[in-house]
Order: structure tokens, then C-alpha cells, then sequence
């Protein structure tokens, strides 16, 4: 039980120690971090849903193609 004890109080100090580091050495402040991660998926988000909309258009010109029994060459 003694060694629980040592192993559960160490994990507790690694704990607050790690954390206290990575506060310290944050490369910027928690608001200006929060605003970059946001601007970043946003723009992933934005990117995504262009790319989205840009294969939708491409299928949906393919499918007016098939309904009008045009012939399709696959490409490679």
C-alpha cells in the first residue's frame, strides 16, 4: 500500500510541476493561443467546405453527363 501511495503522490507532483512548466514556457498567452487555434480550424473549416463544394459541382456535372448518355472517358 506504501508503494500506491509514493506512486500516486509522485504522478500528483509530475502533475503540478508539468503544468507550472508549460505555463512558463507557453510561447503566447492563453487568449492570443485560444485565438489562433480558432482562426486555424476555422480555417480548415473554410477549406474543407470549398473543397466540398467543388467535387458536389464535379458530380453533379457528371451526373448531367450520364442522364444525357454522353459517353465518360475514365481518366488515369
Amino acid at each position: 500500500m506504501r508503494k500506491f501511495g509514493n506512486l500516486m503522490l509522485g504522478a500528483i507532483l509530475g502533475g503540478i510541476v508539468g503544468s507550472t512548466l508549460a505555463i512558463l514556457f507557453a510561447p503566447a498567452s492563453g487568449e492570443k493561443a485560444r485565438d489562433e487555434i480558432r482562426a486555424y480550424f476555422s480555417n480548415i473549416k473554410d477549406e474543407v467546405g470549398r473543397a466540398a463544394d467543388e467535387k458536389r459541382a464535379e458530380l453533379e456535372m457528371e451526373l448531367q453527363r450520364l442522364r444525357s448518355g454522353e459517353t465518360i472517358s475514365i481518366e488515369k
